[in-house]
């Protein structure tokens, strides 16, 4: 490989109006969920002239886009994800969503043009690349395990990748700033449900029924409790009741209560004895109140867990390309979730954080991710595709 750091960078420079142009006809056309099929149109015209072996997903709109070098070696995949949140926008940019309550709120539209910008710019030093790129453009990573369809379709396995990397954008993060961390970078997403059944009757003669929302109302204290003081900051644990659905009128004792919320977690062990717990409480308080209780655990995104190796070479591509100040290491976890971390389970890797922030102002007073105000500043996209470009050839060219 002849190609240094320096390359990428002017190439990614070069490449920045092509980049942004696409971005931002995904921005304006958000799609939801696992079938992206205008997106999906968009990414596979990006890629129509770089003879790419395609291999479409069954499932979901997403596809892999395959790039041969000229002689055999390892196998490198990159990931991009697609699709769009239920957020009606609230930017006021040119170019925002033209779909009511649809919204490029979580970056996806930077993540699949960034990577459709490294395709075009590692397509055309194919003749100095040794071994093989995946490109796997995604949908579905907003709840939808786009991720998870894709592995279980086989689109992983021919040829199955020696490591993977992703980035996410965030908008409240120092502009341009690469940040990563070894081990658990984002948390598992159960999501929580459970129906609290009693005795509805008059609400001026509670004694003639069994009134749900006492207990209910003490299984959600227990709970916070539970993770209080049965958990470990150590290896933590999140678990937020963020619905409770319950009555009818005024003077109504209601016959349930229904309640909804989620648990994060950031190993395999805690998050099962949470979901336990989770049961336990809320289904032996409603007994004690002569109630009954039905809890469940709708799985959610494992833990997305980085590879030590991985994250080593993102700080060594980082730091090659942008300078000592470009790679800031993450001190502690993120509790969000990701449906990379599918991948992560089978193929070693890492995903990073890009700092979409602007020049001016505190970063951390900008509109967070899932925010209808999210506003990303263009300028720093090229950093990404430079760092797509070095961590694929440089691990194809050395391994870890």
């Amino acid at each position: 490989m002849t190609l240094q750091t320096t390359d990428w960078i002017a190439a990614a420079a070069a490449q920045q109006s092509a980049t942004i142009a696409l971005r931002r006809a995904i921005h304006a056309d958000p799609e939801l969920g696992l079938s992206c099929h205008r997106t999906t149109t968009r990414l596979k015209a990006a890629l129509e002239d770089l003879s790419l072996d395609i291999r479409d997903s069954q499932r979901t709109s997403g596809f892999i886009a395959r790039l041969d070098g000229t002689r055999p070696g390892r196998t490198v995949l990159l990931r991009g994800d697609m699709d769009a949140l239920p957020i009606h926008e609230d930017t006021g940019l040119e170019f925002a969503s033209r779909t009511p309550g649809h919204m490029h709120a979580c970056g996806h539209d930077t993540h699949s043009a960034m990577l459709a910008g490294a395709a075009r710019i590692l397509a055309r030093c194919r003749d100095e690349i040794e071994g093989t790129i995946l490109f796997m453009f995604q949908p579905g990573e907003e709840g939808h395990h786009g991720a998870r369809h894709m592995i279980e379709e086989g689109l992983l396995d021919d040829p199955a990748p020696d490591a993977a990397f992703a980035l996410h954008i965030f908008p409240n993060l120092p502009g341009g700033l690469i940040a990563c961390r070894e081990g658990a970078l984002l948390a598992s997403t159960d999501t929580l449900l459970a129906t609290v059944r009693g005795r509805g009757g008059h609400a001026a003669m509670p004694h003639d029924a069994i009134d749900p929302i006492p207990a209910t109302c003490e299984a959600v204290m227990a709970l916070q409790v539970y993770v209080a003081r049965r958990t470990t900051f150590t290896d933590p644990v999140v678990l937020s009741i963020t619905q409770i659905n319950a009555g009818s009128a005024h003077n109504i004792i209601p016959d349930r209560v229904e309640i909804v919320g989620t648990l994060r977690t950031l190993s395999d062990r805690v998050r099962q004895d949470a979901r336990a717990a989770f049961r336990r409480i809320v289904e032996n308080i409603a007994d004690a109140h002569g109630c009954t209780a039905e809890a469940s655990i709708d799985p959610g995104y494992p833990a997305a867990i980085n590879d030590p190796r991985a994250v080593g070479l993102i700080r060594d591509c980082a730091t090659a390309l942008f300078g000592e100040n470009g790679y800031h290491s993450i001190p502690a976890p993120i509790m969000g979730g990701e449906d990379f971390a599918y991948v992560l389970q089978k193929v070693p890797g890492a995903m990073a954080i890009l700092g979409v922030a602007p020049p001016d102002g505190d970063p951390s007073a900008r509109a967070p991710i899932h925010n209808s105000k999210m506003i990303v500043e263009e300028a720093h996209l090229a950093r990404g595709v430079a760092l797509h470009c070095a961590l694929a050839t440089r691990f194809l060219e050395a391994g870890w």
